[in-house]
């Protein structure tokens, strides 16, 4: 059977059903690239643009709304707010913790009398063991916007896990070292100071900025710890003792003082009395007068003689000095 002269009748509507799929299929592409060719940067964020053609754009894009072209262009978006980062770092001091506390340390096999202070000297295989310091370091870290292109060419979007870790842990590792176990201590703003120096110097090396660096915690050995707590107890015990020392000379001092001036007193009271033998009477009206005061404002009522309350007074006798010579 020959098939070549067969007509074949035309389906009607063919046309307007490709010309619904060529307006679904515009549509689609349309409506892909609407949602595809814009992109918002919230607040404190930046973004950069990495073009398939070109690669990595110079341009940094501020916070807003954005266009780019869709599939070719893919926009990398950074937060550049500050950011804590915690670290901690085992490093040892410059003494190895241990050195300058070996003679306070209450494990011992001598005690050395110091006078006001005994002070002990610790066993010789203790001062090898290899203590170190444990110190927590906090660090607000942001990028440079204006230097995105270059941290994402270099570093990539996890440039904080990258470069952080090893600068921290060496600065921190430096810094350490310089200072011996107690000058940590007491010294603890200038060590935050010169870590922060240097942490600087080092992170700008990335075109990351650090806003603040401040130590969260130091920890020592348990050897070191004993150490500062001996210490602690005996410098306390010594201004105990120059306290009661102090308070014995003062004691000194005021026995004195009130010696000599009951000495005075009295030189001054015999004096007095052999000028004037009436002096002796007017002690006896002074100490009558409070013994009656007392005996009024008393709840109780007391019957004494009044030779024994001194009440006697019309009895008392006034001579001069002259008339009893």
């Amino acid at each position: 059977m020959n098939f070549n002269n067969v007509k074949v009748p035309k389906v009607p509507g063919g046309g307007a059903a490709s010309a619904l799929i060529k307006l679904g299929i515009v549509g689609g592409l349309g409506l892909y690239g609407a949602m595809n060719s814009l992109y918002n940067v919230e607040g404190g964020h930046r973004a950069i643009v990495f073009n398939r053609i070109v690669g990595v754009k110079d341009k940094v894009y501020p916070e807003g709304t954005h266009l780019m072209v869709p599939w070719f262009e893919r926009p990398v978006i950074y937060d550049v707010r500050a950011r804590p980062h915690l670290v901690e770092s085992t490093s040892g001091s410059r003494d190895l913790q241990m050195t300058v506390y070996l003679v306070v340390l209450r494990s011992a096999d001598t005690a050395i009398d110091t006078g006001s202070l005994a002070t002990y000297s610790m066993r010789l295989n203790l001062a090898f063991l290899p203590e170190y310091v444990k110190i927590g370091l906090r660090v607000l870290t942001r990028p440079v916007p204006d230097q995105l292109p270059t941290i994402y060419r270099t570093l990539g979007e996890n440039y904080n896990e990258r470069v952080l870790p090893s600068i921290i842990h060496e600065t921190l590792k430096a810094v350490v070292a310089q200072y011996n176990a107690s000058q940590l201590i007491t010294q603890r703003e200038s060590v935050s100071r010169e870590i922060r120096k240097i942490l600087t110097e080092r992170a700008a090396n990335f075109n990351i900025a650090l806003d603040d660096v401040s130590i969260t915690g130091l920890t020592f050995g348990r050897e070191f710890t004993a150490a500062i707590e001996a210490k602690q107890v005996a410098a306390q015990e010594a201004e105990r003792a120059k306290f009661v020392v102090e308070k014995a000379e003062q004691d000194k001092r005021s026995a004195i003082i009130r010696a000599q001036g009951e000495a005075k007193s009295a030189q001054l009271i015999g004096q007095a009395i052999a000028n004037n033998p009436a002096f002796i009477t007017l002690r006896k009206i002074e100490a009558s007068r409070e013994i009656a005061q007392t005996i009024a404002n008393s709840a109780n009522r007391v019957f004494l003689n009044s030779n024994d309350l001194l009440l006697n007074l019309q009895e008392m006798t006034l001579e001069s000095a002259s008339v009893r010579k």
